[in-house]
Order: structure tokens, then sequence, then C-alpha cells
């Protein structure tokens, strides 16, 4: 089987898709980690060198994501999509797969509380936000859902992780999972 992960940016896709798959015995793949292999570059690099997010996910970020479902054509895998993850490209080679596609949910509060930043390498920045830094954020947190929401209308599974750790999240997506087939 083949399951996608996906949700806005903070929400846990690869910390829960890594031990969901491990959970299943599947192997696990981030879509974001699987681009920079493949190219040999950071993403904040590989964006750069394209107009629009939408024209690095059609020239790369599609190509990158067909090679790893190819590449694992008859294994069981989680794939944490970024979180444009169900939109025109990707979206496009995503629904002509025998899947099951997931979207995590949570307030905008909890995701602000596990924010991560990353300079133009990738490399985690360590930064302590002050209440006018956080208020800006929590805002755009809520402008992602809003955005992303309608194409994770396209997920087979939405599920709210909200108050739960990681532990309990993956169990829950687990039951679902069970429950769905």
């Amino acid at each position: 089987m083949k399951i996608f992960i996906s949700g806005i940016s903070c929400i846990g896709k690869t910390t829960i898709g890594k031990h969901l798959a491990d959970n299943l015995g599947y192997d696990f793949y981030d879509l974001d980690v699987e681009i920079e292999k493949y190219f040999g570059d950071s993403i904040g690099r590989l964006k750069s060198q394209h107009l629009t997010e939408h024209s690095f996910r059609a020239e790369k970020g599609s190509m990158v994501l067909k090679h790893v479902i190819t590449s694992n054509q008859n294994e069981n895998i989680v794939i944490a999509l970024p979180p444009s993850g169900l939109m025109d490209s990707y979206y496009r080679i995503i629904k002509n797969i025998d899947c099951i596609i997931i979207v995590l949910r949570d307030k905008a509060q909890n995701i602000l509380k596990r924010i991560i930043f990353y300079d133009i390498n990738s490399n985690k920045i360590e930064r302590k936000l002050n209440a006018k830094e956080k208020a800006y954020y929590l805002e755009e947190l809520k402008k992602d859902m809003r955005y992303f929401g309608r194409t994770y209308n396209r997920a087979h599974l939405k599920i709210d992780i909200s108050g739960l750790d990681i532990e309990r999240s993956v169990l829950k997506v687990v039951q679902l999972l069970n429950s769905a087939h």
C-alpha cells in the first residue's frame, strides 16, 4: 500500500510519517528530502531557480515524486508530502495510484508551538519568537490552512491530531487506516 501524508508546514508529517512507517513495517520518504538528494541541492536553492512554486512542482518536484513511486512500485511506503502535496502536478500523479491520502489537521496554536525555521541550505535555525512574531506566524498558519484546505478535501482521511503526542497521533492514524479497509 502507498500512503501519502499531507498537511500544512510543521503539522508533523515527517515525524508522524516516520513513526507510522515504522509501526507498519513500511519504508518512509519525505518528498522534500528526496528532492534535495535527487538534485544535490537544498529546497530553498532549487525553488529560487523557478519563478513560481507551481513551476518548481511541475519541473522538479513531480519528477522526484514519480521517481520515488516508480522505484517502489511494488513496495509498501509512506511518503510525507509538502503542504502543496495535493495540488496541480503532484495531485495529477497521486490520483492515478492505488493509495491512501491522509491529511493531518491541528489547531494553529498547537502548530505554532512546534514551528521550525530553515535557512537557504536547509539547516535548522534556532529561533525564539517574540509576541509580535508569534501573532504574525499564527495568522500565517491560519492563512495556509484556508489556502491549502480546499485541496485537502481530496484526501481519503482527514485526521485531527489536536492535543495528541506523536505516539497517540500514529495510533489514531493506524486505527483509521484499519477501519478504512
